[in-house]
């Protein structure tokens, strides 16, 4: 990739071209979807910026910030019989890896008690501001599915969604969370406390 201006002026009537060069409007769910997709990854970036993550989950973001710009890639390239060049797709060891993860974080933080309320350091209260971007990415892109479908096409830009993107953005909102946790420490849970009385969970005496 070589770009020497970054203004074009193609987009100025309100359409864009996707990843296969077919023409889609602005307003067209795909790019919505991909579009969500880099502003969750913005999130996270600004998440590693504030610093003070673990530098395990630092590890772990590096990683993913890159995939996000294989997921946008994907949400951007409609199924197609046979493109032109290789499509950039999320693989199931992905999702594999992200789970790996999820559950390795998850060994050392105590069982929740309640929900948890969007809290604690300004890193762990940043991923929570990614998770909850990553779970609008997700609905942006099953709204795309119902409307393109996930079937394969002959033509550029009539193809539809691939399953296995939406699936990592599932994956990834889980882990965002648990890494808040970790972030936030054992103690750092800010647990949301229902009820008009708001005693802490539980203290509240039982009634029969």
């Amino acid at each position: 990739m070589n770009l020497t201006r970054i203004y074009t002026r193609t987009g100025d009537a309100g359409r864009t071209r996707l990843a296969d060069n077919s023409e889609a409007q602005k307003t067209d769910l795909r790019v919505e979807a991909y579009g969500t997709v880099d502003e969750a990854n913005a999130a996270i970036a600004l998440a590693v910026a504030l610093g003070g993550l673990p530098e395990r989950v630092n590890e772990m973001l590096a990683l993913i910030r890159n995939e996000m710009f294989d997921v946008g890639a994907d949400l951007a390239t409609p199924l197609q019989e046979a493109p032109e060049w290789p499509p950039l797709r999320i693989e199931q060891p992905s999702i594999d890896r992200l789970e790996a993860w999820c559950d390795e974080l998850s060994e050392d933080l105590p069982n929740l008690r309640s929900f948890i309320l969007p809290g604690g350091t300004p890193s762990g209260a940043q991923l929570h501001v990614a998770r909850t971007v990553c779970r609008r990415a997700e609905r942006v892109a099953w709204r795309c599915l119902e409307l393109h479908g996930s079937e394969v096409a002959d033509e550029p830009g009539e193809g539809g969604v691939s399953l296995l993107a939406l699936t990592y953005l599932n994956r990834l909102s889980d882990l965002l969370f648990i890494m808040t946790r970790t972030t936030n420490g054992a103690d750092g849970d800010v647990l949301w406390v229902p009820g008009t009385d708001r005693e802490p969970p539980g203290k509240r005496k039982r009634t029969t």
